[in-house]
């Protein structure tokens, strides 16, 4: 018979990661890469690490990532929400204590769009009064 796996999306900006969680002795494998080889910064590492840390199952479950899309930053962020999803639908007791960290919560902000005839979104060409 095969162990339950729980499956979730998260997302941030751009990203979108695909996320299972099986019970294991907590190995993170993200797009077939291990989470020290995919993920070179130790704050990435530690995002992804946070959701397991608050609700103290650290080294309980295998996590399985596929991540698409933006930077690593934004992934790491991304993968974050999705094992927080994952958690909150094992074990309900965990929503409480990871939506007081913040972490149940999307954050939904996302590059603000260039303006035509300007060089970004907020800068504007310098005046010339002549």
């Amino acid at each position: 018979m095969a162990q339950a796996t729980t499956h979730a999306v998260g997302k941030r900006k751009t990203s979108i990661a695909r996320v299972w969680l099986k019970p294991g002795k907590g190995d993170v494998v993200i797009n077939k890469r291990e989470l020290g080889d995919y993920m070179l910064r130790p704050t990435a590492r530690m995002i992804i690490n946070q959701p397991f840390e608050l609700t103290g199952t650290s080294g309980k479950y295998d996590v399985i990532v596929n991540v698409i899309g933006g930077g690593l930053s934004g992934q790491a962020e991304a993968i974050r929400h999705g094992i927080t999803r994952a958690l909150s639908v094992i074990d309900a007791d965990f929503r409480l204590v990871l939506k007081r960290a913040g972490l149940i919560t999307r954050d939904s902000r996302k590059k603000e769009r260039k303006l035509p005839g300007q060089p970004s979104s907020r800068a504007r060409f310098q005046f010339s009064k002549r």
